[in-house]
């Protein structure tokens, strides 16, 4: 292979310098907040042919430093990178990676070809291990065989350094062979297995999406999303036969332009031929399923992937233990379904003035009664002992009209809800959720709308499962937000401060779960006391 360090004449070293500077000054009045252990910073090396009759120019006097060497010090906040022209730049950005936990990096300036994805540096050893940010995509199952068919190969991800990246994709910016996919990018790397589920897909994957991309600029606001990819799921792949999915992202995000397989390879086809290509996304989320479980939140403590974003971008005081982070999606989802601040208890009106980007968010919201909703299964494959759904319905009712006989002035009213999630519409299921102050249920997808309830002073969501049963999936994402979680055995319960191991006995899944419904009642009641 020839070599890279050519001569260059002095008339080229003099433009490629001026545009070398030039990217140096705009990177440093526009700086981006970064995660130590991943800030690129390195030389840029470019290769020419001299001019006929021009005084050549070593190669060696064209290392031409892009960022400034690190002090050990914070590097002050910024803004987000605005689209990248390459044509305008001599040198290819090196990527930076703004912030990374476990199944969550924020790439800038990160390319593609060919299916892999390729980190352009010249540091590579300050990068993160492979398998902490991404895998091969493929379903999970808790085999060995599994967990090593998911380990990623270079095939996923890859670096390529300055001089190789010159090599394959061009030196002349006018000719250069690199396709910036302009906007701001979130790539879900999960199999359709965790997809098409109503608690994986809103609850965990956008749940934890928006928390690091709220966490990892902080105090800067969120920057838009402009597209999300799904490379592994075709159209129908990442929606719920119920719709939530579909209704949930295009209610959050409706500008957001989905991509799926089909569209994935199209890219990669692009940047396969004979001719090297490759795309460049100036700002792009990675999440990764089976990247998140290799962490020791994930993977050790609680199965839910968003905890590695969440818990330690909480830790590092950049997004707030009352879930606040989270209001600005669940209001747009609100206003899509049609909650207004005359909804009978709504908080809509509240939530809107003190949005998450408030300077002090408020710890809670205001309700205008205290709404027991209770989702009941008991059509459904996994339910109650019939019995104990009676009693507990009548223990409920008791509850409330004691509460209501003993107001006083300035107490506000109690109401309860039973109701079936599948006889009601996706916007009255939103709506419901909206005014709902303790929500009850069996362990199951109805109790997803936790990520929609106002976080009022008394907020609480109640499972109830078949005894020495137990997941982290409600729990998990109750505490997140700053709520209060019981989890009910028949006659006793337990709260988020003293969970049990997580396991699934026989009857877990079945029709015969016991509660004694004076219990939850019991529960209810001193929560809203401030008893619990």
């Amino acid at each position: 292979m020839p070599s890279l360090i050519r001569a260059l004449s002095r008339r080229d070293a003099i433009l490629i310098l001026i545009g070398a500077l030039s990217t140096h000054f705009f990177t440093t009045v526009a700086p981006l907040t970064s995660h130590s252990v991943v800030e690129a910073a390195g030389f840029h090396q470019v290769k020419n042919e001299p001019a006929a009759n021009d005084n050549p120019v070593q190669f060696s006097e064209l290392l031409v430093p892009i960022l400034p060497e690190s002090t050990g010090e914070s590097e002050g906040q910024g803004t987000i990178p605005q689209d990248t022209d390459l044509s305008k730049l001599p040198l290819l950005p090196e990527t930076t990676i703004v912030e990374h936990v476990p199944g969550w990096t924020l790439f800038r300036d990160i390319y593609m070809a060919n299916g892999t994805l390729l980190i352009l540096t010249s540091s590579p050893s300050s990068l993160p291990e492979t398998r902490y940010m991404t895998s091969t995509g493929l379903p999970a199952y808790n085999t060995p065989e599994s967990k090593a068919q998911r380990e990623p190969t270079p095939w996923d991800m890859d670096t390529i350094s300055p001089e190789e990246a010159l090599r394959r994709w061009g030196i002349h910016p006018s000719t250069r062979r690199v396709w910036s996919v302009e906007g701001n990018t979130l790539l879900f790397n999960d199999p359709p297995q965790f997809l098409d589920h109503y608690y994986h897909f809103c609850a965990e994957l956008l749940f934890g999406a928006w928390s690091f991309w709220t966490g990892a600029v902080y105090p800067e606001p969120p920057p838009p999303i402009h597209r999300s990819i799904f490379p592994h799921s075709s159209n129908e792949g990442w929606r719920d036969k119920h719709g939530f999915n579909g209704y949930f992202l295009r209610a959050a995000f409706p500008s957001l332009t989905v991509e799926v397989d089909i569209d994935w390879n199209d890219r990669v086809v692009a940047t396969s031929g004979d001719i090297d290509r490759a795309w460049h996304f100036p700002y792009l989320l990675l999440t990764d399923r089976s990247a998140a479980f290799r962490g020791q939140l994930c993977g050790a403590q609680n199965q839910r992937t968003a905890s590695e974003s969440v818990d330690f971008l909480i830790s590092q005081s950049k997004l707030d233990k009352n879930g606040s982070w989270w209001r600005s999606v669940r209001n747009a989802v609100w206003r899509f379904a049609g909650v207004t601040a005359d909804d009978e208890g709504s908080s809509f009106g509240k939530a809107l003035d003190d949005g998450p980007l408030a300077p002090t968010p408020p710890d809670f919201e205001a309700t205008g009664k205290i709404l027991i909703t209770y989702i009941s299964r008991q059509s459904s494959r996994r339910h109650l002992i019939p019995e104990d759904h009676d009693l507990l319905v009548e223990s409920l009712e008791s509850l409330v009209q004691r509460k209501n006989a003993e107001i006083t002035s300035g107490e506000k009213e109690w109401k309860l809800d039973v109701v079936k999630a599948e006889e009601m519409t996706i916007d009255e299921q939103i709506q419901l959720a909206a005014r709902t102050t303790i929500l009850l249920g069996v362990h199951g997808n109805g109790l997803s709308h936790l990520i929609m309830m106002p976080h009022t002073n008394v907020s609480a969501v109640i499972e109830m499962l078949y005894p020495e049963g137990f997941a982290h999936d409600y729990q998990w994402t109750t505490s997140a937000l700053g709520m209060k979680y019981f989890g009910v055995w028949n006659d006793t319960y337990f709260t988020e401060e003293n969970t049990p191991i997580v396991r699934y006995p026989e009857g877990f899944q079945g029709t015969r779960i016991p509660v004694y419904g004076p219990n939850v009642a019991s529960i209810i009641e001193k929560r809203v006391a401030g008893e619990l």
